[in-house]
């Protein structure tokens, strides 16, 4: 398998378009693509998704060691083709300087880069910061090996002409160019995946890979990563017998119900894989189920709970079975959209008041949002958890301490600095805003 990352300058230089695009274009061609999305996103995973039709992966190497994010790159590999690791931000944008970056990712994997590079209302000037991005050697790591720019915006064949000359006086072959099309500018970012949505993503990734077929340059660009790629066996890394290990013991039982649709989706295959290999794995959906599944553990990813919330607040049955597994001692993890679900309400952001399961007497609201976003690590159980906050709605503030229900100020940002997002208990519920990965689970 050959693989590379795409990488760009900055963000919204259109990596995800491209991304998209190629995907889609090479399982036109036949091949088996394998997508990986560097960093904890998971709206670009589930677009990967779309676009491939193979399930995507996330490299962190921040939540997660080196070893294992190598690990992940071979595992799910394996079988396929081609990969294809969407970048994050900018090319050397990390938690720290470069680490943890894109082209710290590509060092890591030692695959090439491919640049994408947002052309609008720029021609010749794009030479130095190509040129840069190229020769810059980070004093966190190696330099990454970019070998091929497609830009992006491009607005005629005389406006790629120049570009394609800046390439050349920078050194590195120019593979195509995607043009300036309506369709392609992706407008809201956070949606639930309805049908509706989906149908639109679909016709948004056909005219990405309709422009990539026409105007990138495919076979040259197989070859070129091709003449560069040192592909990963796994008798060079050990999956989980260096680097940090942690056990997720609050789930650590034999049955698990996993909540799986529109509104709650935002979960990591390898935690999935972990809870698969501690025990069976079934999957619900509380938007249409009736009721809680069999288990001995629940556990409620994020999602999109606040454009779902008056169908959720519908299903009463579902949200009395949900209170009556926590009311008995039934072990809980929610996160984020998991979380907003199981307190007593959702305000939206008309004011409209949801009902939701009603176990944590608490109430949210996404009136005010704001964005509540970073890296995050806590102490779980005994064991250190590294994850990741991501969320517009808070919880509404109050004068009254509930009974029975714990609250922990005890997460801390990359920096090592406390932050004030707490995790809720009560009986044998576990929950909060931050989504977490437990994948490298010592097995």
């Amino acid at each position: 398998m050959n693989a590379f990352v795409i990488g760009a300058a900055t963000s919204g230089s259109g990596k995800t378009i491209v991304t998209m695009g190629l995907l889609r274009a090479f399982a036109n061609l036949g091949l088996k693509v394998q997508p990986y999305k560097c960093g904890p996103d998971y709206i670009d995973s589930m677009l990967h998704t779309i676009a491939s039709g193979e399930e995507s992966i996330n490299l962190d190497t921040w939540m997660a060691s080196e070893a294992h994010a190598r690990h992940l790159f071979n595992h799910y590999g394996k079988g396929h083709d081609l990969g294809i690791v969407e970048g994050v931000m900018g090319l050397y944008d990390g938690y720290d300087k470069s680490h943890g970056s894109s082209g710290d990712m590509a060092v890591l994997l030692d695959i090439p880069v491919i640049l994408v590079i947002n052309a609008k209302a720029a021609a010749y000037s794009v030479a130095p910061i190509i040129h840069g991005l190229k020769t810059f050697t980070p004093a966190s790591t190696q330099r990454s090996k970019v070998v091929g720019v497609i830009f992006n915006m491009v607005s005629s064949e005389k406006h790629f002409a120049e570009l394609k000359a800046a390439c050349e006086d920078a050194g590195v072959p120019c593979l195509g160019f995607v043009t300036q099309r309506a369709e392609l500018q992706m407008s809201g970012r956070h949606f639930g995946l309805t049908t509706e949505r989906k149908e639109e993503i679909e016709k948004m990734v056909e005219i990405a890979a309709d422009e990539v077929e026409k105007h990138v340059e495919l076979n040259q660009l197989i070859d070129t990563i091709s003449s560069s790629t040192s592909f990963l066996n796994d008798d060079t890394v050990t999956a989980f017998g260096t680097g940090r290990k942690r056990q997720l013991s609050e789930l650590d039982t034999k049955r698990f119900a996993v909540a799986n649709d529109a509104a709650f989706n935002f979960t990591y295959r390898a935690n999935i894989d972990a809870l698969k290999r501690m025990g069976e794995v079934v999957f619900f959906s509380p938007l249409s189920d009736r009721a809680l599944p069999i288990c001995d553990s629940l556990y409620l990813p994020g999602g999109f709970t606040e454009l779902f919330a008056t169908e959720l607040s519908r299903n009463i049955s579902m949200r009395q079975s949900i209170k009556s597994f926590a009311e008995r001692g039934g072990q809980i993890f929610a996160e984020c959209g998991g979380f907003v679900y199981l307190c007593n309400s959702l305000h939206g952001d008309d004011g409209t008041i949801h009902p939701m399961c009603g176990i944590l007497p608490l109430d949210t609201t996404m009136e005010n949002a704001h964005l509540h976003l970073g890296y995050r690590m806590m102490k779980l159980g005994g064991k250190v958890m590294r994850g990741h906050e991501f969320h517009y709605s808070s919880v509404m503030p109050t004068d009254i301490k509930p009974d029975g229900l714990t609250i922990e100020h005890c997460q801390y940002s990359v920096k090592g600095a406390p932050v004030d997002t707490p995790i809720y208990r009560y009986k044998n519920v576990v929950a909060g805003y931050t989504h977490w990965y437990w994948g490298e689970k010592e097995v």
